[in-house]
């Protein structure tokens, strides 16, 4: 298995934790989420993948980027996979239902299992899980906080 190094990044919402190898990009968390440990580097070691995702998510925060171009290794279960996946297909600017999300993995029923495997997303911003709303259009939770969740559909909404 390969080495993960991970690096803190300040950022205008917060602290954002990076995840990568150096083939790959594994995670972006929150401060309040539990990163991953198995096989993870703490320090400073710096990499070029950490330091292209800090620019694009740098870029992206100031409004200068409206997709990424990382390579991605998204580590859970295959319906999580399979939403995550999904939830990358969301264009920038736009959001979606729990329940049309559902709907797109063809079991119209799995809204909460949809729900549970967005809350669980390892490559926030990137993997645009601030993109999933209530079917009612009110935001639903989010790892980074309800007010983040906003500040970010609102970025993406400016001309």
């Amino acid at each position: 298995m390969e080495n993960k190094v991970q690096r803190r990044m300040e950022s205008e919402i917060g602290p954002l934790f990076l995840v990568a190898s150096s083939h790959a990009l594994y995670g972006v968390f929150w401060k309040d989420q539990k990163l991953p440990t198995e096989n993870t580097v703490d320090g400073t070691t710096e990499t070029a993948m950490l330091d292209n995702a800090e620019a694009q998510i740098t870029e992206y925060l100031n409004g200068k980027r409206t997709s990424f171009d990382l390579p991605l290794i998204l580590e859970g279960t295959e319906f999580q996979k399979r939403v995550w996946r999904e939830l990358q297909k969301i264009p920038y600017g736009q959001t979606k239902s729990y329940k049309e999300i559902a709907i797109a993995l063809k079991d119209p029923n799995a809204c909460r299992a949809v729900g549970t495997a967005n809350g669980k997303n390892p490559i926030s911003l990137i993997v645009p899980c601030h993109r999933v709303i209530n079917e009612s259009g009110k935001l639903g939770g989010y790892a980074g906080g309800l007010p983040i969740k906003a500040k970010l559909l609102d970025l993406e909404r400016k001309p």
